[in-house]
């Protein structure tokens, strides 16, 4: 005859109970999965984005654009904006390039080879490095409503505009052509308007037959600053074009601002991060399953029986060991007066001193020996500490209690 196994038999019993989280388990990875897999595609950043209609977005002045007749195009990679474009073409376009620090280097490089004109707003070094070489960063300045100072036809009828935001330093442009040709600033048409802090905050100036205009903010392009002073009338005749594209950037989880260094975080897409969620969340129902108290602790039996005397007998060797008659003697004494009480009558928080006077008349003991038994002072030796429960024994025999 053979018997069966207790863990295989309690196995038996809950066939189930590894079902539950297995599934959950399941779940939380097939959704972790899922996620990975479905790569979001990249957003627009949202600033002057022509599709925007918040207080940064550009929607007003694209709205405005395509009311004038403007053949208006967005576009949110470098690549669009320029292929294929005849040469007559590109030159009556111009592309508007905002958040150019959202562009990679190949990308400013393909822009800096179009001919169509530019309009650059908030530039970096990197961005101005490659599609206005002759342009600087002077100093970053606040924004604030300033006079044209210039001859810029889209100037002159804007009047004050509210621009400051990055200062420029053209003054490069003063010098040598890219070909080595010595020119002047009438021969590039160089235009240094709405000087804040002794710099200008927009450069315009001809170069390669084509127009490049850089602001030191977008903030006059913006929703809430087109209707400022002369802001929508710049913005409007820095584009008037029989094309306009609008380049806005996208912002892309893989994409790294234009020569900048990348971190190895940057390299991880987005969904990374969700799926190591997801996982941390299994790892929690999992522990949480496998928690055994939850509530509050369950006594248990004890595997062993130990009996009252031996528990005595190891409280008194561990008085003995450590010497403390004091203690010893007051556990006593305490243990005798509280089976004495009942059988005297008296409640259990007598005084010793009531113990005593109630003892003496039942036993006819002298009260002052009693009550040196019930209270006195600790035992100087192991043969005073026997003494002491030698006579709480024969007084508890005179009271009754054993």
């Amino acid at each position: 005859m053979t018997t069966a196994d207790p863990g295989s038999r309690d196995r038996n019993q809950h066939p189930g109970r590894w079902r539950s989280p297995v599934i959950i388990a399941g779940i939380v990875l097939l959704g972790g999965l899922l996620i990975a897999w479905l790569q979001p595609p990249a957003q627009p950043s949202g600033y002057l984005d022509p599709a925007s209609t918040g207080p940064t977005g550009g929607h007003a002045l694209a709205a405005i654009l395509a009311q004038r007749g403007e053949q208006l195009t967005t576009t949110r990679t470098p690549p669009d904006a320029s292929q294929g474009q005849p040469q007559r073409q590109a030159e009556q376009t111009t592309i508007l390039i905002t958040s150019p620090w959202l562009l990679t280097q190949a990308q400013l490089n393909h822009l800096s080879q179009t001919t169509a004109n530019l309009v650059l707003t908030d530039p970096d070094p990197v961005s101005l490095a490659a599609l206005a070489p002759d342009v600087k960063i002077a100093a970053t300045v606040s924004i604030a409503t300033l006079t044209p100072g210039c001859t810029l036809p889209a100037a002159i009828l804007a009047g004050d505009a509210e621009l400051g935001g990055t200062a420029l330093d053209g003054t490069a442009l003063d010098g040598t052509a890219l070909d080595g040709t010595a020119l002047t600033s009438s021969a590039l048409d160089v235009q240094l308007c709405y000087v804040t802090g002794g710099h200008p905050s927009l450069v315009s100036y001809t170069t390669g037959g084509r127009r490049i205009t850089v602001l030191g903010t977008g903030a006059p392009l913006t929703n809430q600053n087109l209707a400022n002073a002369g802001d929508a009338a710049l913005a409007i005749n820095l584009l008037t074009q029989q094309r306009v594209i609008w380049l806005a950037p996208a912002v892309s989880p893989a994409a790294a601002p234009a020569g900048g260094q990348v971190s190895v975080t940057s390299l991880l897409p987005k969904p990374v991060y969700m799926v190591t969620v997801q996982l941390v969340i299994v790892v929690l129902l999992l522990a949480l399953w496998r928690v055994r108290r939850l509530g509050p602790v369950v006594p248990e039996r004890l595997p062993a029986v130990v009996r009252a005397a031996e528990t005595t007998e190891g409280h008194g060797r561990l008085y003995q060991a450590r010497r403390a008659r004091d203690q010893a003697a007051q556990v006593l004494r305490e243990a005798a007066a509280r089976r004495m009480t009942p059988q005297l009558g008296l409640p259990s928080d007598a005084t010793p001193a009531t113990t005593a006077a109630a003892l003496a008349q039942k036993t006819g003991d002298p009260a002052d020996n009693i009550t040196q038994t019930l209270s006195g002072s600790p035992p100087a030796n192991d043969a005073a500490l026997v003494q002491l429960a030698d006579r709480l024994d024969e007084l508890e025999r005179k009271a009754g209690a054993r």
